[in-house]
């Protein structure tokens, strides 16, 4: 695939994780799909993704988090985004919803395999997302 076919892909996969079309994401991955978030703490599967990050969108119900750059070389995509959400769900990282709105940056890191996703890794501060849940602001 082009640099260009694989932004489309990477476009596409994050406007359907948008969309909490979760079931769909499967069109999107490789069979050897591997999502990475933080560190190196492998989640395989599409199913691995779904369970790990299902849990924080499903704390800020009609969360938004626009593409605001992307670069791609050979089969790697780099996409930052601006996230914002209120916390009006589930508990996030322990803390009972509370209704505040935050808004961080995220770094996400894709490699492209055979026309799909076989790798996303993902690059965010929960440290800033727990002080603005925190703060009396």
């Amino acid at each position: 695939m082009s640099v260009e076919n694989n932004k489309e892909l990477v476009r596409r996969y994050f406007e359907t994780i948008e969309q909490e079309k979760y079931d769909d994401l499967k069109d999107f991955c490789h069979k050897d799909f591997v999502f990475y978030p933080q560190l190196d703490k492998p989640y395989p599967g599409v199913e691995g993704l779904i369970e790990s990050e299902k849990k924080n969108f499903d704390a800020f119900p009609g969360f938004k988090m626009p593409i605001k750059a992307m670069v791609a070389e050979g089969d790697l995509v780099a996409v930052y985004f601006i996230f914002e959400g209120r916390h009006t769900g589930i508990p996030f990282a322990g803390v009972s919803a509370t209704g505040k709105t935050v808004k961080f940056s995220l770094m996400m890191l894709l490699r492209i395999a055979d026309g799909k996703i076989i790798e996303h890794r993902s690059h965010v501060d929960v440290h800033d997302i727990l002080r603005q849940l925190n703060s009396d602001a």
